[in-house]
């Protein structure tokens, strides 16, 4: 699933990001633990794994919108285009969200508000970022509703959220994220409350708006079945770290992380006469009592004793492709020696 107008320019590049934790008794949670990685323009990344794995936790990281004071990124930068967000000022980055980063959010129904019309939220971000007049921004607003698919859009942009489906309603935050038109969009779990046909009407729709804009997408999602329509490349992550990283076809047909090959086979197939789906046994650890070495190791049926011991470092195989799993170790094709060599080999 590749973009029109994907490039090798970097829209978003994210390296050693740490954000931790802290609770009342100290004890420090690792929610995000040294990730690395870069979106280009015109790409869609998805980043997969399951609850608890650090997803949203990087997503919230980028926007800087985690929970203080207990939160906090401790250590690593995040680029747009070059300018590091974490060194922006709160006023600063407030210019940010919304403008340059568009949001998607996993339930559509909590990001807007009640009480006020579909058009008039649809134009605040217009007004304030683009310093639109009022009947200017309304109209712009009933643009983006079409845009979006909605043909009714002179009276949706009138109606406040509850009279709207879920759907709908997911097509009007489409049209807010995507409004100013933004560097980057972030969608955490953007099909997760909508039926089967509805998620992809709202797939396609968000690939046919980046291709349009030559937005970058930063798609959270723990649905494999998306990210097989909607990504161009996946990170899969686990215990607040990336474990593998590759083209999304190079993934699926040839997964090499031990955690990868188990999510993809609890993908039930129409072609498979299983009566049981494989399952992962065990689950993620809380991110305040990861195990030594590898943090997959008490659930992977191919550990040794050095996976207990040794924390794994990303390796670089074939194809572009990365994981972290020392029975991969040996198999390098390029140096993985800092941060800055895993992100522009």
């Amino acid at each position: 699933m590749r973009g029109v107008y994907m490039s090798n320019e970097p829209r978003l590049e994210v390296n050693g990001l740490k954000t931790y934790i802290t609770f009342e008794n100290k004890k420090q949670a690792k929610a995000v633990d040294g990730v690395d990685f870069v979106i280009h323009k015109g790409e869609t990344t998805a980043l997969v794994g399951e609850s608890g794995s650090g997803k949203s936790m990087t997503s919230m990281s980028i926007i800087r919108l985690i929970p203080e004071p207990s939160g906090k990124i401790i250590e690593g930068s995040i680029k747009l285009e070059g300018k590091d967000l974490l060194k922006l000022s709160d006023k600063q980055m407030e210019k940010v969200r919304g403008n340059e980063i568009g949001m998607i959010f996993q339930d559509p129904h909590s990001s807007l508000n009640p009480v006020f019309t579909v058009g008039m939220q649809i134009a605040e971000p217009l007004r304030k970022h683009k310093k639109m007049k009022k009947k200017e921004a309304y109209n712009k607003a009933v643009d983006l509703l079409v845009m979006a698919g909605l043909p009714d859009a002179a009276q949706i942009v009138n109606m406040y959220p509850h009279q709207l489906s879920g759907g709908m309603v997911q097509r009007v935050v489409i049209a807010i994220a995507m409004s100013c038109d933004p560097k980057l969009i972030i969608a955490d779990e953007p099909t997760t409350a909508l039926d089967v046909t509805i998620q992809s009407q709202i797939l396609d729709l968000m690939k046919d708006l980046k291709d349009q804009t030559n937005s970058a997408v930063l798609m959270i999602t723990h649905d494999l079945g998306v990210v097989s329509e909607a990504a161009d490349k996946v990170m899969v992550m686990y215990g607040g770290q990336i474990v593998e990283k590759a083209s999304v076809k190079e993934l699926f047909c040839n997964p090499k992380h031990p955690y990868t090959i188990g999510l993809l086979a609890s993908i039930p197939r129409i072609e498979d006469e299983k009566k049981r789906l494989e399952s992962i046994q065990g689950t993620v650890p809380p991110s305040h009592a990861f195990p030594e070495g590898c943090r997959f190791a008490p659930r992977c049926k191919h550990a040794i004793e050095a996976c207990t011991k040794t924390v794994p470092e990303l390796i670089e195989t074939n194809n572009d492709h990365e994981v972290r799993c020392i029975l991969y170790r040996g198999e390098e094709t390029k140096p993985r020696d800092n941060h800055e060599q895993r992100n522009t080999n």
